[in-house]
């Protein structure tokens, strides 16, 4: 086909080529994505239909001029033996499969083209998406009709102008008459494909190589009906190859071509087709579906010959085609099997993410008689997405219930399985204080060891308060392991109960082995903890990279929630960082994903973001107003762990905003024994800040005395060196404060240090003058002297009022003041 109109594109993949990386290219049937594709120079894998049943058959293909299973590590060769079916073992996460085809692909530096993706098997597609969104050095091409994944660069092959158009019709049929024409520019519309094609024949493409086929003789068309469904052939080709659908090499030239001819076969000729395809293929899985294709009503050897295709493909870690071949089997079997098979499918298609399928599926079990361990499999399996935190799904006190009744009668696993979501729905939403009573009422019940680490987490997750201290307890001394999958439990534990030195640490611990692994899903929710841990540790500069990667793995994983709240980590951490700009846009994108379903945790960090940003703008009555939110048991953003944790922020806003007998009431709630490290520091500090004056100083030394994090020490001296200052004792302040200044400092937090400066300033260690400040600044204390608001000096500045404010807040220790009617006098002073 001529690429006249395509010439920008053209030098677009010539380029990539070259340089390496990944594109997408989209477009409408004919658009030109075939030849464009066809304009490189590379290995080329086409999709095709009959074979997207087939588990990483496409992958195969793809790696197969490169594959030297020998360079690979042992763990990722192994991967690659079990998926293309050379050895038995655990099928591998896709994502494993995904870091061996990447290192393969790495390492060929070549071109790898890839036309009709959209055809390909689904776990092909998933793995050429890991690879495409990682891939250096070698270029790969991927061309289909629809997105098949996400995260990479796309070029979208839109219609030909109408002078392209013209050009391309020109070219290919220079004596058309004049209504012809007309008719081909308009029935075309810019397809360039249809342009080459319409000229000769037919109101559409697949009408037009229907007829071409249909005018075949019959041996001929035979032998493309064979190819067209996968299969191999003998026949001389020579009449298609004239007929333009096939080329010199026997493949047909246009993927419309394929789909054409099984479109025009009859329904007789089809299964004939199928029928000899099937006794003549040696392989299981083909002979299967040929079988199936051939069958007309209920069989059910043909149904057993598909469970097995379905055994095999997990076995090899194709999950979407055993849920096909198990539908298909349910389809074609006796009715009495035919409620397991689907239900067996639909817990495949749940455990692999597949939201879509699993609906349908529960569709087609409406109506059917199911034993009572398929009820339950009904009621649960639409909550394993999101945590369970979409709408009509079974809330925790109907799951509890049903766990309850499936434990009963003896299938213990899946009971654990249904608890597990229950645990889970209780950090994602709040069910009430009656209903998690129920919840731990049935835990207690359950055949576990209360110390084995699921059973640990789901106390945690269910009585991070009531059962808090025996979880701490159960963390205490427990030694790291080597099973990732019970490290991220026990970080996700330490979080709940407020011990985030054991939640970094497990969190930690657990992602080599799910990087190993391929467990990118279980990673991003170990990344997430760890990134909420260190950040409320105040280790930011170690939190950022891995909120960053949690933000990016979660929604590779299709994870909106865990998305949203490593986006609120980063919130929290630009806020403590001073880009209060960044961190209001983080913030409002986490709470957009927050809301769409009530996500509390999602809501609750968002809130403490706000509350800290506004804290580092001299905000204190929003300060308040935010985190006051997360204690508050009729909003969206409370969390009842959570709310635990916050409290500094709570009580320093409270103190600063007239707020200090409401959060009063608030503490002497939470007052109580704890073993929670945060709780009893955010504790500690929340009594000395709201202490009277006779009181307050043998709180603020009880606390720094107290085992705590080097952030909370470094807020306790800077709270504790501003009491000293405002009691007129100057000299006792300043170590606290320098300490304080010092510690910010090194956590990269330049608001945190200047306000520890500015009160040191204001205890008489140095004072500025005017002459310390840029033009820029001068000009904004000027403004702010002449009581113009930030909101005011930003519009006449064109900034933003939060930028002001961040600028003040560097102005006021500058000029030795620490409020903003000192200006005025500070100025003059200064001359």
């Amino acid at each position: 086909m001529s690429l006249v109109g395509r010439d920008r594109e053209r030098e677009r993949l010539a380029a990539l080529a070259a340089s390496g990386g990944s594109l997408l290219v989209l477009g409408e049937p004919g658009a030109g994505k075939s030849a464009l594709l066809a304009s490189l120079d590379g290995h080329l894998v086409v999709g095709v239909e009959a074979e997207q049943d087939l588990p990483y058959a496409g992958l195969h293909q793809v790696l197969d001029p490169f594959l030297d299973l020998s360079s690979l590590p042992g763990v990722r060769r192994a991967a690659l033996e079990v998926v293309f079916g050379l050895s038995d073992g655990a099928a591998p996460p896709v994502h494993l499969v995904g870091l061996a085809a990447l290192e393969v692909l790495s390492a060929a530096r070549s071109v790898v083209l890839v036309d009709d993706a959209h055809w390909l098997d689904r776990a092909s597609q998933d793995v050429l998406g890991f690879v495409a969104r990682r891939l250096s050095g070698t270029a790969l091409v991927v061309a289909a009709r629809t997105p098949v994944f996400a995260g990479v660069p796309t070029l979208v092959l839109e219609p030909l102008a109408a002078a392209e158009a013209r050009a391309v019709l020109d070219a290919v049929a220079p004596g058309l008459d004049a209504g012809r024409r007309s008719w081909v520019l308009a029935r075309a519309a810019g397809n360039p494909l249809a342009l080459t094609e319409l000229p000769f024949g037919g109101d559409s493409l697949e009408e037009t190589f229907a007829a071409r086929a249909s005018a075949l003789p019959a041996e001929v068309r035979s032998a493309l009906l064979v190819l067209a469904l996968g299969g191999a052939c003998g026949t001389d080709l020579t009449p298609a190859v004239e007929a333009r659908l096939v080329d010199s090499g026997g493949a047909f030239r246009h993927p419309l071509i394929r789909s054409a001819v099984v479109r025009a076969a009859g329904a007789s000729e089809l299964r004939d087709t199928h029928r000899r395809l099937a006794f003549a293929t040696e392989e299981p899985d083909r002979r299967a579906w040929h079988l199936a294709g051939a069958t007309t009503g209920a069989d059910e050897n043909v149904a057993c010959l598909l469970e097995k295709t379905a055994d095999r493909a997990l076995r090899r870690g194709g999950a979407a085609a055993a849920v096909s071949a198990l539908e298909r089997a349910a389809e074609l079997g006796d009715d009495a099997e035919r409620a397991r098979r689907l239900l067996r499918a639909a817990e495949l298609a749940a455990e692999a993410g597949r939201r879509d399928d699993v609906e349908r599926i529960l569709l087609d079990v409406r109506g059917l008689d199911l034993t009572a361990r398929e009820r339950a499999l009904v009621t649960w399996l639409p909550t394993a997405f999101d945590d369970g935190v979409g709408e009509g799904v079974a809330g925790p006190g109907e799951l509890v219930g049903l766990a309850e009744s499936v434990v009963s009668d003896g299938d213990v696993e899946l009971g654990l399985r249904i608890f597990w979501s229950v645990a889970m729905r209780c950090f994602w939403v709040e069910p009430g204080a009656a209903v998690r009573e129920r919840i731990a009422a049935v835990a207690r019940r359950l055949p576990i060891d209360p110390r084995d680490p699921r059973m640990l987490a789901m106390t945690a997750y269910v009585c991070p308060v009531q059962q808090g201290d025996a979880v701490v307890a159960g963390l205490r001394g427990r030694a790291v392991t080597d099973d990732p999958a019970t490290l991220r439990l026990l970080g996700s534990a330490a979080l709940q109960v407020g011990a985030f030195a054991d939640s970094v640490r497990f969190s930690v611990a657990a992602q080599p082995g799910f990087r190993a692994q391929g467990q990118f899903g279980l990673l991003a929710r170990a990344l997430a903890v760890e990134a909420w841990s260190r950040t409320r540790l105040g280790d930011i500069a170690a939190a950022e990279p891995v909120a960053r990667e949690a933000a990016r793995l979660a929604e590779e994983t299709g994870q909106p929630y865990m998305r949203g709240l490593a986006a609120a980590v980063q919130a929290e951490i630009a806020a403590l960082r001073g880009a209060y700009d960044r961190s209001a846009d983080l913030a409002a994108e986490a709470e957009r994903i927050g809301l769409a379903a009530g996500a509390r945790p999602v809501l609750a960090t968002v809130q403490l973001a706000r509350s800290l940003a506004a804290l580092g703008e001299g905000r204190y009555a929003d300060a308040f107003a935010a985190v006051r939110r997360v204690h508050d048991p009729a909003d969206p953003a409370h969390q009842l762990a959570l709310r635990r944790y916050v409290l500094p922020e709570l009580v320093e806003s409270a103190t600063r905003s007239g707020n200090a007998d409401e959060a009063r009431k608030l503490v002497e709630e939470l007052d109580t024994t704890t073993r929670s490290p945060a709780l009893a520091s955010g504790l500690r500090y929340a009594r000395a800040l709201l202490a009277p004056d006779d009181e307050a100083e043998a709180l603020f030394e009880a606390a720094l005395d107290a085992e705590n994090s080097p952030w909370d020490r470094a807020r306790v001296q800077l709270a504790f060196g501003a009491w000293l200052r405002r009691q007129r004792r100057a000299a006792h302040a300043r170590p606290h404060l320098k300490a304080a200044a010092e510690a910010f400092e090194a956590f990269g937090t330049g608001d945190w240090a200047e306000r520890a400066r500015e009160e040191l300033r204001a205890s008489g260690e140095s004072r500025g003058g005017g002459g310390e400040l840029t033009g820029h600044e001068l000009t904004i204390a000027r403004m702010a002297a002449d009581g113009l608001t930030n909101k005011e000096i930003g519009e006449r500045l064109h900034l933003s009022h939060r930028t002001v404010s961040t600028h003040l807040h560097r102005i006021f220790p500058k000029l030795g003041v620490t409020a903003r009617a000192e200006l005025r006098q500070a100025l003059a002073d200064s001359g």
